[in-house]
């Protein structure tokens, strides 16, 4: 069979699936292909969804726990993991069912099958029968994502070494259990398993975790899971992998010298890398980077100037909601409006407990781009509200250029960072003044009276913590 159509977009996850839903707005025709049964991609199948499903699961764990310095006693919960793996198959049916739903009342033509370029203007499609089709298109969006990155002499069965994948499909609790990776997505299943009741050990090769975030933020962290991790191993490589009867044995070396452990499953976490291969993109003019990453423009457009790419295949940040701006923006200007990416800032957070949010510049990076900076730090020790949860392991950091007031970095460290980041992310975009947040009126009690006291620091006025005038 042939199909023709306006716009085709590879991959129904977060950045190709709100793409082919706004050109269909827009009045497009669009056909959507992914190899799965509704839309969704890594992020609502094996990726943020279920693992933040997870995640909550773990909180209402540890919150039993934690209640027993607030006076309250319960008994040890009993986890049924087969009943909370089926919940969190339940939330993700639910989102991925209601996506399909939505492609259907937007009347877009679902493909479940993988699709290959044969030129600059079509597809081959192999639908899950083995039967194909061809898709001749007038545009094409690439939102074909990125998978776990694989570490040479270790193999994947996600029985006894895990990937992400693995990890959460929670087919049993190991009592050992060995994160490789001291990046988010190994410190947050490593987070889970803790709570139901594994003994985790993380091992990372730098000397810290989370290498590339704001140690102010990192160091709180890694505080708080070497209580909820039998053990964090930094500046430690990892020699030999090998699966044996009862699990799996684990070679290490550091400074003082190689050792090895037993354990009954790994997950190998140590990155992602981008779905750029496979797909057929020599037939076409598309320039794909060293990295992997497909090279696009400010409109998302690639060397080929009827095919765009998005989300993870088009660069970092890998984050869903970076592709879903990326989505709509791109089926704007397929659509023929005037538009294109210009974010100031994309927003990241960390979902472990504590979480970690941050957005614009870092510290770091504005030292490094040589602006003049005044940074702010405001703790939650002081904050009233932390101390009615008896959560005070927190920190608000403001970071402003010193002349202008601006507003050009906010992170922060502490249980719901990540939904207090949205007001950072606002006052970023808006390049809004340390003035302009101090003077906004808070509630009282919140955390978010963190941010606001953070700004009045910037003049030396804040109520809550002292601290000299600015002259």
């Amino acid at each position: 069979m042939a199909i023709k159509t306006q716009l085709v977009v590879i991959g129904a996850g977060p950045g190709g699936y709100p793409a082919a839903f706004r050109a269909a707005d827009l009045g497009l025709e669009v056909t959507m292909i992914d190899h799965e049964k509704n839309p969704g991609g890594v992020c609502l199948y094996r990726g943020c969804i279920p693992s933040k499903a997870l995640l909550h699961v773990a909180n209402i764990i540890n919150e039993s726990e934690h209640a027993k310095e607030l006076g309250i006693t319960y008994t040890k919960p009993k986890v049924d993991i087969k009943r909370v793996a089926e919940w969190k198959n339940e939330v993700v049916t639910k989102l991925t069912g209601g996506a399909g739903f939505l492609a259907k009342q937007r009347k877009v033509n679902y493909i479940q099958g993988n699709a290959v370029f044969t030129d600059s203007n079509t597809l081959k499609v192999t639908k899950e029968d083995g039967s194909e089709e061809t898709v001749s298109f007038e545009n094409c969006v690439i939102a074909t994502g990125s998978r776990p990155t694989d570490i040479p002499g270790i193999e994947v069965d996600n029985k006894k070494i895990l990937n992400s994948k693995g990890a959460l499909d929670l087919e049993s609790i190991p009592k050992e259990f060995l994160v490789i990776g001291g990046g988010y997505i190994g410190l947050e299943m490593g987070s889970v398993y803790a709570a139901l009741g594994s003994n985790v050990t993380v091992v990372e090769m730098m000397d810290s975790i989370l290498a590339t975030v704001d140690k102010d933020f990192s160091k709180i962290l890694h505080k708080k899971l070497s209580k909820d991790f039998k053990e964090i191993l930094l500046s430690t490589k990892v020699l030999e992998v090998k699966k044996t009867k009862k699990g799996v044995n684990v070679k290490f070396e550091n400074s003082d010298g190689a050792f090895e452990h037993e354990y009954d499953k790994v997950l190998v976490s140590v990155g992602r890398k981008p779905n750029s291969q496979n797909i057929g993109l020599e037939n076409t003019k598309v320039v794909v980077n060293k990295r992997g990453f497909i090279e696009i423009d400010q409109q998302r457009r690639t060397n080929d100037p009827n095919i765009y790419a998005i989300g993870d295949v088009a660069g970092d940040p890998m984050l869903a909601h970076k592709a879903t701006h990326e989505g709509r923006v791109v089926a704007e200007v397929v659509a023929g409006e005037d538009v294109a990416y210009d974010a100031a800032t994309v927003p990241a957070v960390i979902f472990t407990d504590p979480e970690i949010a941050w957005c614009g510049l870092t510290e770091a990076e504005a030292k490094e781009k040589g602006i003049d900076i005044k940074v702010t730090k405001f703790p939650w020790g002081a904050s009233g509200r932390a101390i009615t949860l008896d959560r005070t392991d927190g920190l608000t950091k403001l970071v402003f250029e010193t002349e202008t007031e601006r507003l050009l970095g906010v992170g922060l460290v502490g249980p719901g960072a990540g939904e207090l980041i949205s007001e950072g992310v606002l006052a970023v975009e808006m390049a809004s003044r340390a003035s302009d947040i101090s003077l906004s009126i808070h509630p009282h009690p919140t955390l978010t009276e963190t941010f606001m006291e953070a700004a009045e620091m910037f003049f030396g006025n804040s109520t809550h913590v002292i601290r000299s005038k600015r002259k």
